[in-house]
This record gives structure tokens, sequence and C-alpha cells, in this order.
């Protein structure tokens, strides 16, 4: 989600509680929480009346750990939603909107059981996979509702984020209404269909198959950025062959802060790539130093400025660099 998503995402919820807090039935009845979750899982808005919402600025972690997640949206259920008891009428059945663009980087099976038995017919959940690269199959296993957005442009952000709104607002009319508290609004299949699962199949690679993103600090600033690369399939030329080179592009380098590591899952063993298969390579974004993709002997990357002694900003060694000589070297990849 680092760069453009990311941005596209926080404008989205911006947009969502504008018009919620511009619709009566809304500020009557919408109570509404944000949850995050990358490597690890948090609360990044509690539990709020609409009114008092403020849209936050999201995050970014290492990884996708769906079960993380599904754990930290069972705790906040059960901390949260008044059950109905003789003694009280309870709150209408939580809409959730999940969304994710990558596969889960751990094994989340244990999760998904213990939330089809507890939450699944206590809640709506609508899962929105924020592109291909998602375990669809997997996410079929959690809810009835699996959406595939076609991310592609701006305009079709807003119109996802337009129809979570109208979502909102339809489900709040019909509580108001003593109706069934849940209706989503019509599908704009341009951008947003519900998957066709039987042609979806399970897999189990839990890293990317379309991005590397590589860790990186800045020598002057020590502060954290991702280098993120795009997958770029070309022709081989080798006649009538068909053959296919895999390589990826760079897309761009982007600052973090430290919650990044808070986010990210400390137990993930790394996976290597070769630089031979990274094209280009970014300035710093912190201090604009020329070289922003440098690897110590300790095996982390960070920016340099050019000739003369250098110091790593992960391990504080101090090193003259050079390029290579051919043959490349591997580079750990950070969790997408």
């Amino acid at each position: 989600m680092v760069g453009d998503p990311i941005s596209n995402v926080e404008e989205g919820m911006a947009n969502i509680i504008k018009a919620l807090k511009a619709d009566p039935y809304a500020l009557e009845t919408v109570w509404i929480s944000v949850l995050i979750f990358a490597g690890q899982a948090k609360t990044l808005v509690p539990l709020q009346e609409i009114v008092n919402f403020y849209p936050p600025k999201f995050p970014i972690g290492g990884g996708t750990s769906l079960s993380n997640g599904l754990g930290h949206l069972m705790y906040e259920l059960t901390s949260n939603v008044k059950k109905t008891t003789f003694e009280q009428k309870g709150d209408w059945k939580p809409i959730i909107f999940l969304f994710t663009d990558g596969e889960p980087t751990d094994d989340s099976s244990t999760a998904i059981a213990e939330w089809n038995i507890k939450w699944k017919k206590s809640s709506h959940l609508i899962v929105v996979s924020l592109g291909q690269d998602t375990n669809l199959q997997l996410l079929s296993e959690l809810s009835d509702e699996v959406l595939l957005f076609d991310n592609t442009t701006i305009a079709h952000y807003k119109e996802l984020f337009r129809w979570i709104s109208d979502s909102i607002k339809t489900s709040s009319e019909s509580v108001d209404n003593n109706a069934s508290g849940f209706e989503l609004s019509k599908l704009d299949e341009k951008y947003l269909k519900k998957i066709d699962l039987s042609k979806n199949t399970t897999s189990n690679n839990f890293t990317s198959k379309n991005y590397v993103v590589l860790t990186a600090k800045c020598q002057n600033t020590k502060r954290p950025y991702l280098i993120k690369f795009q997958k770029m399939v070309q022709d081989a030329g080798f006649g009538d062959l068909n053959l296919q080179t895999k390589s990826y592009k760079l897309n761009g380098a982007y600052q973090v802060d430290s919650s990044y590591f808070e986010l990210s899952d400390s137990t993930y063993s790394s996976v290597a790539i070769n630089s031979e298969e990274l094209i280009g390579a970014p300035n710093c974004p912190c201090c604009g130093n020329p070289y922003g993709l440098a690897v110590c002997e300790c095996g982390k990357v960070h920016c340099i400025d050019g000739d003369g002694l250098q110091t790593c900003p992960w391990c504080n060694t101090k090193a003259t660099y050079g390029f290579g000589n051919g043959g490349g070297f591997n580079i750990d990849r950070a969790q997408g």
C-alpha cells in the first residue's frame, strides 16, 4: 500500500466521514472505528460516534498478518458490541469493511475458523480486495461478500468510497426504520464486482508475486524509508519460443516513521532477491542523497552520498562503497 494507494485510502476515508456527517440518519445511528493490520494489528481510532470522528493518517507496516488482524477485530467486537439481554436492547449487527491488497504472510486458518464460529453469523463482513494480488479463495472463507476492486485510477478510488458511504447511509436509514439494518448500495461493476470464486485457487505463497519492497534507513537523518519495485514481464526475444523474462522496475521510495517497525512481524524470516532482478535505484527520500540503495555488510539497505567513507545507520559500520562487478548480490526483501 505504500505510495499512492495509501494516500487514496486516506482521502477516501475523509470523504466517507464528510458524507456521513451530512446525513441525519447516520448522525443518529453510526459509530465508527478503524483497525489496521500489517505484521501486527492495532486500533488506530477507537469506536466512537460519527460526529466526533476525524479521519486518521494511516501508518505502514511490513507483512499482512490476517490472523493478527482477525484476532484484534474479534477482541474489539467482544469489548464494544452490546448484546441483547432481558435487561437491555443490544446493538445492531456490526458492519465491517475489510480491505487488503496482498496475500496473508502467515497461516490464518485458526483465526478464520474462530471467526466463523464466533462472529460470522452475528456481524456483516464485506471483504474488499484492492487489486488481484490477494488469495480470494481464502478470503471467501470469511464472508459471502468478497468484492474485487479495480484500483487503477484515482477516480475509481473515489467511486469505491462513495459506494461505502452510500452503503452505510442506506443501512443506517434501515436501522432508523426498524428494518434489517444492513443493505449494501448497488455495485458499479466497472470498478467493483463480486468474485466468482470458482475461478480462483488457494495459494500458500506468503511473499508478494507482484512487488518487491526493501526496508532502508537514511544515513543522515536515521529515518526509515521503503523502496518499492513492481513486477515487469517482457518477451525474452528467442524467436517463436514464447519465453518471457521477469524483473522488477522501480516504483518509488517513500518515507515511513518508526511505527512501521511496530506494525511489522518481528518473526519474519526474510526472503532474498538478487540485485540483477531490480531495475532502477532511487535517491534517498529523506535527505536527497543520490544513491538510496546501498547495502552494508550487515545486510541492511541505506543511502550514501557517493565517494568517501560512509556510515551504516543500522550497525554504525564505517566503510567505502563501490559498484558491483557483475553477477549481482542478494538483498533481503521486506514483507509486502
